[in-house]
């Protein structure tokens, strides 16, 4: 299962962890992804939700 919230199409980050040093060396920074049921054309469908996307349809009383 892909780390993708399936509303907001939001996926992971990748970039440098760096040590007390200043060395490189490669990480991820994935997506805050929560199970909610929402609904979808009428219907409750449980999804994979970002925490960000949830908290707006939450402010827009679509959730």
């Amino acid at each position: 299962m892909s780390r993708k919230c399936q509303v907001s199409g939001k996926g992971p980050l990748s970039g440098n962890k760096r040590s007390h040093s200043m060395r490189a060396s490669r990480r991820k920074w994935n997506v805050n992804l929560q199970k909610a049921t929402i609904m979808v054309d009428g219907k409750p469908q449980q999804v994979r939700i970002s925490a960000r996307a949830l908290r707006t349809l939450k402010k827009q009383n679509a959730a």
